[in-house]
């Protein structure tokens, strides 16, 4: 998931945790181990609430601020 984004003006009713919900259901239908997503700070207690946990192994490299330091 890359991100769930609520407007502004419907923030706090509840409809990012639907949509958050929505998204780990069809993931389980579909067999899924694992849903990840890019967060911002404002929402990470709203993923925190749906089972989301900082993983201590996912490592990315930021090839905008990295420049080519690839193979």
């Amino acid at each position: 998931m890359q991100c769930v984004h609520v407007r502004p003006e419907s923030r706090d009713l509840g409809l990012g945790g639907q949509l958050i919900q929505a998204v780990l259901g069809l993931a389980r239908e579909l067999g899924l181990e694992r849903v990840s997503v890019h967060s911002s700070d404002r929402a990470v207690p709203a993923y925190a609430r749906h089972g989301f946990a900082v993983s201590p192994v996912l490592l990315q490299a930021d090839l905008r601020t990295n420049g080519n330091n690839g193979p």
